[in-house]
């Protein structure tokens, strides 16, 4: 990623040790090897320098040294990009990690979370007060990142998706300057954080809308391979008909048998348990469920279920896809997934775009698609020292080009790899100019990049 020359890297290094607490700044040894360690095991990068910051100060004078070194920052909050973009090989990583913070106003229902913190920290924070956030799936994937791309999560039916609940930001902008951005101060900058990424400068904190959910229903339900097209079939007609309360992750992964299976992962988050019940027990009519346990539930656990299915470490290739609808041609690609896996960690995975997400709209954020649709998520997963990690990102490729006559134009910006230029090119529909001319107006630059912009920029 990274042009910076040795010189430049040793400027800022001497730098960054004058301006920043001592032990702070790593060009190798442990600390190092911790801020280079991200989800991905398969990223190989290795900056010059990591900035371990310990408050937004520190950040704000790691983005003021880079821009007199003239070395262009990487920023790391919860390291879960697959494609590794929080690492800038050879040059400069800001590393947020240590700032995970998080406050909650029960009396307003939100809360103040740090640049750093996982969504993990957030609904641990949220739920003694028995309130809950809008997240993804996924703990330990960061909330600045993932909030500033999108969001999509198990909540998104009923309070839209990530994006949709942040009140508020600080951002180190390009220039060092720190502002806040929000419904009434720097609203253009507030517009672009909503679905433009982390391109526009470095969150140190931000503030997002609690909710209160008295009862949370979820779990998993597994059908055999042969049911798929029946289940999936199935499925169409019941996603066309889903009430804001129910949203239903689903897709193909190895069973415990290690032979595929199709998973459904419904969260009701209604007040109404008893219609929870009855919504999600037309799941199981679907086919004949190998396992189905759905039960009283939180948000810490959800998350850490996710976790615990795709740890740290393994090799990642992702390929996300956005379809209108479950058609035959998707459910088609869908059956293909399964019966050409290459490795028993890789699935897909499918989330949906309905409800409250649906009817902001698209003009309100930067986000660029809110008619209702599915992102499926291709997930080409594998353990280190695995020789046929050529298989396993070919499996991915071919399910990417499956799903071309039914996809539409654009992709998921926090997804997205860098070469991924036709979807790139779509991926904010009709706000791709006014984010454009909004990111020549506060990084002329382009200092940050944090997540493929179309290449007119």
């Amino acid at each position: 990623m990274s042009t910076t020359t040795h010189q430049q890297l040793g400027r800022l290094t001497d730098t960054l040790r004058q301006i920043v607490r001592a032990g702070r700044v790593a060009t190798t040894g442990p600390d190092y090897d911790a801020g280079r360690t991200i989800w991905n095991g398969a990223v190989s990068a290795r900056p010059g320098v990591i900035v371990r910051c310990a408050d937004p100060a520190e950040a704000q004078a790691a983005v003021l040294a880079a821009r007199e070194s003239g070395v262009p920052p990487a920023v790391r909050g919860g390291g879960h990009d697959w494609a590794g973009r929080s690492l800038n090989d050879g040059g400069l990583t800001i590393d947020l990690s240590g700032l995970r913070g998080v406050t909650v106003d029960p009396v307003a229902k939100v809360a103040e979370v740090s640049g750093g913190a996982t969504a993990a920290d957030l609904v641990r924070a949220a739920q003694p007060f028995g309130l809950t956030a809008a997240t993804g799936s996924a703990g330990s994937v960061g909330m600045a990142g993932l909030t500033l791309g999108g969001g999509y999560g198990p909540l998104s039916g009923r309070f839209g998706l990530a994006l949709d609940n942040l009140v508020s930001a600080d951002v180190v902008l390009a220039d060092g300057s720190v502002v806040t951005a929000d419904a009434e101060r720097e609203p253009d900058l507030f517009w672009a954080l909503r679905g433009g990424g982390g391109n526009f400068g470095l969150v140190t904190s931000m503030r997002v809308r609690l909710h209160a959910v008295p009862t949370l229903l979820s779990g998993m339900v597994l059908f055999p391979w042969d049911q798929a097209g029946t289940v999936l079939a199935g499925l169409s007609d019941l996603l066309a008909e889903s009430t804001d309360e129910l949203t239903v992750q689903f897709g193909v992964l190895s069973g415990p048998d290690g032979k595929p299976v199709v998973f459904l992962s419904p969260t009701w988050s209604g007040d109404d348990a008893a219609a929870g019940e009855r919504a999600l027990a037309r799941l199981d009519t679907l086919g004949t469920p190998l396992v189905s346990r759905i039960a009283p539930t939180t948000m810490p656990e959800m998350l850490a279920a996710i976790d615990a299915q795709f740890p740290f470490g393994r090799h990642v290739e992702i390929r996300p896809r956005s379809v209108p609808s479950l058609t035959s041609g998707v459910r088609d690609v869908l059956s293909l997934a399964g019966s050409t896996l290459t490795s028993p960690h890789s699935a897909v995975s499918v989330h949906s775009l309905h409800g409250a997400a649906a009817r902001v709209p698209v003009t309100d954020t930067a986000f660029g698609n809110r008619d209702p649709h599915l992102m499926i998520e291709i997930i080409a997963l594998w353990e280190p020292g695995d020789t046929r990690a050529a298989d396993h990102r070919a499996w991915a490729g071919d399910l990417t080009s499956a799903l071309e006559p039914d996809a539409l134009p654009g992709g998921y910006p926090n997804l997205l790899g860098d070469d991924e230029v036709a979807q790139i090119a779509h991926a904010y529909g009709p706000n791709t100019e006014r984010l454009l001319t909004l990111k020549r107006r506060f990084d002329p630059d382009h200092v940050f990049r944090a997540t493929p912009l179309p290449v007119r920029f």
